[in-house]
């Protein structure tokens, strides 16, 4: 091969190994996307400590609760939730996507053979090949390593989705849990008054049949005991709604944990949910960059969406190609074997789209336009994140008031209903008096029951808040996934 021959290739194996010193996209890192982010929590318990929060206790926050039931369906949901199976395949075709992008930076080398048989001007010839091409794409402009770095940022975005659906599948079990719990407590005030009222109506129909009431104490009496009857289906109806929600949650039929839940008794005492854990420490709203999975997915989506734009950029470059043949071709097998059957080639090419009608500008623009909506949709998620948690500290904080009222207010309703009902009995006041005391005692007891189940639902919603229900120190939560994790960074510059 003379010297005029070898110069194309010398000058594209000198640009391949100016590829090299290419740096690679850089990573959207956290500061650079600048998140509005508080100094401290506004409004949080005064029990609450500002301290970080304990990574260990959070990560599985369901077993400090008091409740084997609502630690076995968590369990079991995240074992088996349809939203966590479509998560976890949708985090394994990302990986594989990624997979496919880092193989278009190898040398690629395929195998072929052919055999033909011509007949031309009466005569026959037959022609046999065997061979193996090569091909490889230098990397010169960057443009393979930014597809790499973009697929390995949807990758680390599909791992911390997934994460942020394990804490959406514990919260919701938990929530769904604490509302059953709150609803059959409800039902047991209602049964309870309702029958204290069938007791009064009892007490009406004799005291009118011996002449020192009338029949409309017996009405009165009837139609709060029926109005209070009638509370319960609806009751009833939501808490069977409540069981489909579960079953569903645990990716069951709507009916399949009716039997299993009803076999677990009503607690007789008003403590009838849970026992849940003192507060969690908040730490400081900046903790949520790394604990909240929704954030750091978004996070990871802006830099994506920046190694895209460097590749499209890169992509109205010239791009460099070697490919090269090796094979043997004969027209017998048995000279297949024959010196003179091997052939070989070495090619090299270059492609630049020098005009293309503006098509790789406006490609360029568009993708900028989606890097700048990554952007904003990130610090929408830090905003949002924000806002979960001084929400649900500020309900905390309102309910704890609302409960210590209500429980007053029980009390002292409970205690007017028994004194009303003594009087009425001995005959020093009509029946109104008592029907009153009655609705009053029913609505504090109703108004107790659920005020305090929407407390005990709010510290959940805390733990929520908080980005509890996974292990930030693992890439989705699990050690499944941790094993397999992907997540890469894209800073720093080669050699």
């Amino acid at each position: 091969m003379s010297l005029p021959n070898r110069t194309p290739l010398v000058l594209l194996l000198a640009a391949a190994l100016a590829a090299g010193c290419a740096a690679p996209p850089r990573r959207e890192a956290a500061s650079t996307l600048q998140p509005p982010l508080a100094e401290r929590w506004q409004r949080a318990p005064a029990d609450v400590a500002a301290g970080p929060a304990d990574a260990q206790a959070l990560a599985a926050w369901w077993r400090g609760v008091d409740d084997p039931l609502l630690a076995t369906l968590v369990d079991e949901a995240l074992a088996a939730n349809l939203d966590l199976k479509s998560a976890q395949a949708a985090l394994a075709r990302a990986r594989a996507l990624r997979d496919v992008s880092a193989a278009g930076a190898s040398p690629q080398v395929g195998s072929n053979a052919s055999a033909s048989r011509n007949r031309s001007n009466e005569r026959n010839s037959t022609s046999l090949s065997l061979g193996l091409d090569a091909s490889w794409e230098p990397d010169v402009f960057g443009a393979i390593g930014a597809g790499i770095a973009a697929a390995d940022a949807q990758a680390e975005a599909s791992a911390m989705n997934l994460a942020a659906t394990r804490i959406a599948v514990a919260g919701e079990v938990a929530l769904a849990t604490l509302q059953w719990h709150g609803t059959r407590r409800q039902i047991r005030v209602a049964e309870d008054n309702l029958a204290l009222q069938a007791e009064s109506q009892q007490v009406a129909e004799w005291r009118s049949g011996a002449g020192l009431a009338t029949v409309l104490d017996v009405e009165q009496a009837r139609s709060s005991a029926e109005q209070t009857r009638a509370r319960i289906p609806a009751l009833r109806s939501t808490l069977q709604q409540t069981e489909h929600r579960l079953a569903l949650l645990l990716g069951q039929p709507p009916t399949a944990l009716t039997e299993r839940l009803s076999r677990i008794s009503v607690p007789a005492t008003a403590a009838a949910l849970p026992t849940l854990p003192a507060l969690p420490a908040v730490g400081l709203p900046a903790d949520l960059l790394r604990r909240r999975p929704d954030i750091r997915a978004a996070e990871a989506s802006a830099t994506a969406a920046l190694a895209t734009l460097a590749q499209r950029e890169a992509e109205r470059l010239p791009s460099f190609s070697i490919s090269g043949r090796l094979g043997l071709q004969a027209l017998t097998l048995a000279a297949l074997g024959q010196p003179g059957a091997l052939v070989a080639g070495l090619t090299a090419a270059v492609q630049w789209p020098v005009i293309d009608g503006g098509a790789g500008r406006a490609q360029v623009a568009a993708q900028q336009a989606a890097l700048d909506s990554a952007r904003f949709a990130y610090r929408s998620a830090v905003l949002v994140a924000q806002q979960d948690v001084e929400n649900t500290l500020a309900a905390i904080v309102a309910g704890r008031d609302q409960v210590a009222s209500l429980e007053r207010a029980a009390a002292a309703a409970t205690e007017a209903a028994s004194l009303a009902r003594l009087r009425y009995q001995s005959g020093t006041i009509d029946f109104t008096p008592l029907l009153d005391a009655q609705r009053s005692a029913l609505s504090a007891d109703d108004a107790l029951a659920s005020a305090r189940t929407e407390l005990a639902l709010n510290q959940v919603r805390l733990y929520k808040a908080l980005g509890g229900g996974w292990d930030p120190s693992t890439t989705a939560g699990t050690p499944a996934a941790a094993s397999a994790s992907t997540s890469t960074t894209i800073a720093g510059t080669r050699p």
